[in-house]
Parts: structure tokens; C-alpha cells; sequence
């Protein structure tokens, strides 16, 4: 079953952010990763709001958590900490 990587991000620190952005798409890409939406409108209706909000659609739940698991992921996220205040999960898809 597919999965989805939902990503709700406040970034503090632009520049390192910029990084971090430049190194994850690889990475989530060799994984059979593919964004459906990445800082795209929206409407909070409960919890704390963050400005970015990112989604990606993998082939399975195991692909997602080996790609955040990866040394590529894991180089990229390395920018992402104390750049960005983030909470991150992987919800499979049950369609």
C-alpha cells in the first residue's frame, strides 16, 4: 500500500533551510518518493498551524521510513535541525 510523508515545518533559519531543501529532494526521489504538495495554500482547523506544509506520496510505508533512515536523508535532515521547528509522519494510504 502506498504511503504519505506529511511534513508541517515553521523554518527559522532560512539559509540552512535552503540546504536542507536542496539535499532532501534527492534523496526522497531515490526512494520513490514524489511531492503532491510542498508550501501550497491551506486552512488550519485544529492544532498548531505551521507556514510550510510538504507531502509526498511513496510506493510503501516501509520506502518512506527507509528514505528517512538513509544517509542521504539523514545528510540533508543534519541542516533542517535548528533551522526549523518540524513535526513529521508517514500515514499509509488506504485506498
Amino acid at each position: 500500500m502506498k504511503a504519505l510523508w506529511i511534513a508541517h515545518v515553521t523554518v527559522t533559519d532560512p539559509e540552512a533551510y535552503g540546504k536542507y531543501a536542496e539535499l532532501a529532494g534527492p534523496a526522497i526521489a531515490a526512494h520513490g518518493g514524489v511531492f503532491i504538495a510542498r508550501g501550497a495554500r491551506f486552512v488550519q482547523l485544529e492544532g498548531k498551524e505551521r507556514p510550510r506544509n510538504v507531502v509526498a506520496k511513496f510506493p510503501t510505508l516501509e520506502a518512506a521510513v527507509e528514505c528517512y533512515h538513509s544517509p542521504a536523508y539523514q545528510e540533508a535532515l543534519s541542516h533542517a535541525k535548528g533551522a526549523s521547528e518540524r513535526e513529521l509522519m508517514v500515514v499509509e494510504i488506504t485506498e
